[in-house]
């Protein structure tokens, strides 16, 4: 996201009308919904985790407990439990199918 100036963007009429409802504030102006991207979508960031959170799974399943997966991977143990939680209803919601 990036600060522009109205006076540089706007005609004087618009930028008049604005000014009624918010003058000399910072606005955020939402993108359209057609032009929004999912997060996760510019970066690997949605992959990473997903690959992280199957790897504390898979060594949850190994039989290592909480408070170890929360040390290795530098998680709260909530955090752990939440995700192996989740986890588990994705197996069984595949399973059931």
């Amino acid at each position: 996201m990036s600060y522009s100036n109205a006076r540089d963007i706007f005609p004087s009429e618009i930028l008049e009308i604005i000014q009624n409802y918010v003058d000399g504030e910072f606005i955020y102006i939402p993108k359209k919904e057609e032009n929004k991207i999912a997060w996760g979508k510019l970066t690997n960031s949605k992959s990473e985790l997903s690959k992280r959170n199957a790897n504390i799974y898979e060594d949850y399943l190994k039989g290592m407990c909480t408070q170890s997966l929360s040390e290795k991977y530098y998680l709260s143990t909530k955090t752990i439990q939440r995700i192996i939680l989740e986890k588990r209803k994705y197996h069984n919601i595949e399973c059931a199918t």
